[in-house]
């Protein structure tokens, strides 16, 4: 796909269109391929600087009212919400890395699948959400992406992990005492260093969901998140 359409494309994703498409341009720019270009191009570590601010105000505003006047909870919660990880997470559920623009080495590294370029590049696009239409709107976006880590705090400020669906569906189907669910691979799209791959679940021979994922876990879980839905199990924490 081309840059214009890998773009438009993360716009969907996210539901929201750029009112100024260059902001979203530059937030999508990773040093390494800034560096290439010649003469060098802007990166999007000025948007980056930007939206971690925005980032943190956003957070604390939503903790603020939840641990009252402890402020250790409240600073263990901030942390995890704000951690790498975690916004790598949040890039990689927006399928954020498909969309960036890596120079050669790290686009033959991996790099649009760890965790430093996808926090980075989640915070740069926080920051030109912010720029093209400002703090409510860059609010509701990270509320809504961020929905789920969100409603995910522990009592302690500790982000309580999500149970996986695999796991889920496992114990669903067994506890109708019907057996085990199956996974199965079907195949495998794009270029041989970033393949997109396709799983689907079957139980007694009936198919319950399909999933696609850059690794056969991910893929496996989108599965397993589709035959819940399809059972009215949901696919909860």
């Amino acid at each position: 796909m081309s840059t214009s359409s890998l773009a438009d494309a993360l716009q969907e994703r996210i539901g929201y269109r750029f009112a100024d498409p260059a902001l979203l341009d530059r937030a999508l720019v990773h040093r390494s391929w800034a560096h290439d270009q010649s003469p060098p191009a802007k990166d999007n570590e000025r948007l980056e600087f930007l939206g971690d601010a925005v980032l943190g105000l956003v957070i604390a505003e939503q903790l603020f009212s939840d641990f009252g006047d402890d402020e250790g909870r409240l600073t263990r919660a901030r942390s995890n919400l704000v951690r790498k990880e975690t916004l790598a997470a949040q890039a990689r559920k927006i399928e954020l890395g498909r969309a960036l623009r890596l120079g050669k080495g790290e686009v033959s590294g991996g790099g649009r699948d760890k965790d430093s370029i996808l926090c980075d590049a989640f915070e740069a696009l926080i920051g030109a959400i912010y720029r093209d239409s400002g703090l409510e709107v860059a609010r509701a976006f990270i509320c809504r992406v961020m929905a789920d880590e969100l409603a995910r705090r522990g009592g302690n400020g500790e982000l309580r992990a999500p149970r996986d669906p695999r796991t889920q569906l496992q114990e669903a189907i067994q506890a109708r005492g019907k057996g085990m669910p199956i996974y199965e691979v079907i195949g495998s799209s794009g270029p041989p260093h970033e393949p997109v791959w396709e799983v689907q679940v079957l139980h007694e021979g009936r198919r319950l969901g399909l999933g696609t994922g850059r690794n056969k876990q991910d893929a496996s879980r989108e599965a397993a998140k589709k035959a819940l839905n399809l059972l009215h199990l949901g696919s909860g924490s």
